[in-house]
């Protein structure tokens, strides 16, 4: 793929811009297998591949220049707005509202925020799309104060992009660091993104977690269902569960199945696509993985885990490896916190992985492994 913001040393984001694809492919599986070698899978899938450009469904756009010309990207070093409007692995709906945005930003007059300075107000748009082609767009503000300029232009928002099903301020009043903060403000009379992803409609929230890549996304869930079902539990669990991709793909697999997110909000998509769905024998509790799980009276027979980069720590490894639990499906984001919570659950053993690449044109991956309790050693005589 080529970039000219890339060539132009305008946005280094994708450190592997400019290698080719299946040079990037064999190199991430290469580290992945690298990376495990030491526990032994038995068996690595083929990698699953992704279209190369335009897969991005969600665009995190920093905000800057002036209320008639605003940048919609990153910063340079400086703090001064980069446009990156025509970004290549963003979607053909993300670059087609980027302008109409940038619009919106001047009618409204909505001042973006200066970080060298600490002053104005808009500091980033979210914009997220789903299968459908529908967008979720959420502005973040460092305060309030341009809300009724933006409710008082939204009808010509809408008209221009009939597109936006969700439309959402986000107030972000620190400067810091962050992407969002914690107050947000549906404008819409919708406040869910319905994403159709294989038989399954999850809804997202504003603040809710989704895979940036759809399309692989989908192939992880499939692939997490085939491996349910060859394992057939009569119990699962789905910790880390967001809105219930894992947990919702694998109803089929198990007679009674149970998510556990600490996002309240994730929690009541997930319910709301169990109850459309009928699926009465999975369910959904807002709370702490590694607390739900030291809780518990027993083991379910299958665990699945889909945490953060960070990994699910010694505690859960710890709770995990003393379990009843036969299995252990892990999807991670970070082969190496995967390797190093592998090794703290010994009698775990990996039966298979497959890397879905995720991220093309950087070196991040998706890694997903089918551990499977080892046989106790026979009594000795």
């Amino acid at each position: 793929m080529q970039c000219d913001y890339f060539d132009d040393g305008r946005c280094r984001s994708c450190a592997l811009m400019g290698v080719p694809y299946p040079a990037q492919l064999a190199g991430k599986q290469r580290d992945c297998e690298a990376m495990l070698a030491p526990l032994g899978v038995a068996d690595w899938r083929p990698p699953v591949t992704s279209r190369e450009a335009a897969y991005r469904n969600k665009a995190k756009m920093v905000v800057g220049g002036t209320v008639e010309a605003p940048t919609i990207g990153i910063l340079d070093a400086d703090g001064r707005g980069v446009d990156l409007q025509a970004c290549g692995i963003c979607s053909p709906g993300h670059r087609a509202a980027f302008p109409v945005i940038a619009e919106f930003v001047g009618r409204a007059h909505i001042t973006p925020y200066d970080v060298p300075s600490r002053r104005g107000e808009l500091k980033h748009v979210i914009l997220t799309e789903s299968p459908d082609g529908e967008l979720m767009l959420r502005f973040v503000l460092r305060s309030t104060e341009p809300v009724a300029r933006i409710r008082k232009h939204l009808g010509w928002l809408l008209e221009r992009m009939p597109q936006a099903a969700v439309v959402t301020v986000n107030v972000l009043p620190e400067h810091r660091a962050a992407l969002e903060g914690d107050e947000e403000l549906v404008l819409t009379d919708a406040s869910t993104l319905a994403m159709h992803v294989n038989d399954v409609t999850l809804h997202l929230r504003p603040r809710s977690f989704f895979q940036t890549n759809t399309e692989i996304a989908s192939a992880l869930y499939r692939e997490a269902r085939e491996w349910s079902h060859a394992v057939a539990p009569a119990t699962a669990w789905d910790l880390y569960c967001g809105v219930g991709g894992f947990a919702l793909h694998v109803a089929g697999a198990a007679a009674d199945v149970v998510g556990i997110e600490t996002s309240a909000e994730a929690i009541a998509s997930a319910e709301l696509s169990a109850a459309e769905a009928g699926l009465s024998h999975v369910r959904f509790a807002a709370g702490d993985a590694t607390e739900f799980a030291l809780a518990a009276a027993s083991a379910p027979e299958l665990v699945i885990v889909n945490p953060p980069r960070r990994g699910i720590g010694a505690a859960l490894a710890g709770w995990l490896e003393a379990s009843s639990a036969r299995h252990v499906l892990y999807s991670s984001c970070n082969p190496a916190s995967l390797a190093r919570d592998l090794a703290a659950m010994p009698s775990l053993r990996p039966r298979q992985a497959r890397m879905f690449d995720m991220f093309p044109q950087t070196g991040h991956v998706e890694v997903m492994v089918l551990l499977e309790r080892a046989a106790p050693p026979p009594p000795v005589e």
